[in-house]
């Protein structure tokens, strides 16, 4: 860690952030309150946001993801972690990526392995709750969340903090080097980071991260569940009558209307249609209806074993109004077009649907998923159109992709959870095996 941090500079900074903080807490509760009509979760264990806590595992590996897509990076490295006898803490600040945790280690949760509560608020005295209740060996923070107070009361307790499965996006970078500078700066208080590519490495080096090292992304080491899989190749036929199918993942809000006008102007094609969020369900829905595209909803058509409860339908949409079943969604599909490619949040990860060997269409944007869309790109496994006629003009004629291709892909990408775990061990100390 740099001897100078925090300099100055950033201590005033951090004081006006906690100023803000405080003077924002009704705000905050309002939205969570307001989050909660539409998901009772936002506001459910609402004493963990602040350091308060009805069990404690001690001396866990807390890892930190925040969301949906952070918590399905974790799992693979998690699965590693607990295989070597460590017991896992997961913090969250979205149902969604709670939800994922809950499902996915419900197992390990009732036998005392993991737990998964909510991020504390961005206050030093609920971090140090937290960090009292648990005495964390070290904390994983996924992706690129920068949170003040966390790195803060980590380093003030003597937890170290690493970045996991980061990536520094251009855009992010450009912004955070210009002005003032306080979120790069931020960034020399961790502990090191584990990042995903050569390119990651450089910009984090530049705003002073201490001890970084490439280890590549998690997500291709993710497991896939088989009993989805099998359960796609029962469905596919009778679903897609034989057409087309494309899977639309991910999609987000603001997207909605190219994806929609793209089915329309697709009669011979199949679609599997999957929001973002479970509250833009009922939204998607409404949508679809107004456009008169025949549909139905996967919770209307499909039990909990993903087999249908009704006479095949008629459909050309099957809306995938479902958590935690992607894997099934992308496994009825010939070819996966990602959401938030239209929008300039960004696009979500390509490396499910080329898990499963299928070509991926991206939109414009792909700044979030900087790697591996571009090394994706480069090898010819994923299509990065630009404008909605282009992607029209895919699906109408979709470029030659083989499985081969995609599979020397992803072998060539694989393995990070090994590479993360010999640099943890590294960093820690540990003995190499």
């Amino acid at each position: 860690m740099a001897d100078h941090f925090p300099s100055m500079k950033l201590r005033l900074g951090l004081a006006a952030y906690s100023l803000l903080w405080w003077a924002m807490m009704p705000v905050i509760l309002l939205y969570l309150r307001r989050r909660a009509r539409k998901d009772p979760l936002y506001n459910q264990h609402l004493g963990e946001r602040f350091g308060h806590y009805k069990k404690t595992l001690q001396n866990p590996v807390w890892v930190h993801a925040v969301s949906l897509g952070e918590m399905r990076s974790a799992t693979p490295l998690i699965r590693e972690l607990l295989a070597r006898g460590e017991k896992v803490i997961t913090t969250h600040f979205t149902p969604a990526g709670r939800r994922e945790a809950q499902r996915e280690f419900s197992a390990e949760i009732a036998a005392g392995q993991v737990q998964v509560i909510w991020v504390p608020f961005e206050y030093g005295f609920t971090y140090r709750r937290f960090l009292r209740h648990f005495t964390p060996k070290y904390g994983l923070v996924m992706e690129i969340e920068i949170w003040p107070r966390m790195i803060m009361a980590c380093r003030a307790h003597g937890t170290p903090l690493f970045m996991c499965n980061a990536q520094y996006p251009l855009k992010s970078f450009t912004k955070d080097t210009s002005g003032l500078e306080l979120r790069a700066s931020l960034l020399q208080g961790f502990a090191g980071g584990f990042v995903k590519s050569d390119g990651q490495r450089d910009r984090f080096a530049a705003v002073g991260m201490p001890n970084i090292h490439v280890t590549g992304e998690l997500r291709f080491d993710q497991p896939i569940p088989q009993s989805h899989l099998d359960a796609a190749a029962k469905l596919q036929g009778a679903l897609s009558k034989g057409r087309p199918t494309y899977t639309l993942t991910s999609v987000v809000e603001g997207e909605d209307d190219i994806y929609i006008r793209m089915i329309q102007q697709s009669p011979d094609a199949f679609f599997i249609y999957v929001p973002r969020a479970p509250e833009r369900f009922d939204a998607v829905a409404q949508m679809l209806t107004d456009a008169g595209v025949r549909y139905a909803r996967r919770s209307d058509i499909l039990d909990s074993a993903l087999k249908l409860t009704t006479d095949t339908p008629d459909i050309d949409v099957l809306l995938g109004d479902s958590m935690g079943e992607m894997y099934f969604y992308l496994g009825l599909c010939d070819r996966a077009i990602v959401g938030g490619g239209f929008v300039t949040k960004g696009a979500h990860n390509v490396i499910e649907p080329l898990a499963l060997k299928k070509p991926v269409i991206v939109g414009p944007h792909i700044w979030t998923i900087e790697y591996p869309a571009t090394e994706a790109i480069a090898a010819g496994v994923c299509a990065h159109v630009m404008t909605e006629d282009a992607l029209q003009n895919t699906i109408s004629a979709p470029p030659a992709i083989n499985e081969k291709q995609i599979s020397d892909f992803y072998t060539r990408h694989a393995g990070g959870v090994k590479r993360t775990i010999q640099a943890i061990d590294q960093v820690m100390g540990k003995p190499q095996d």
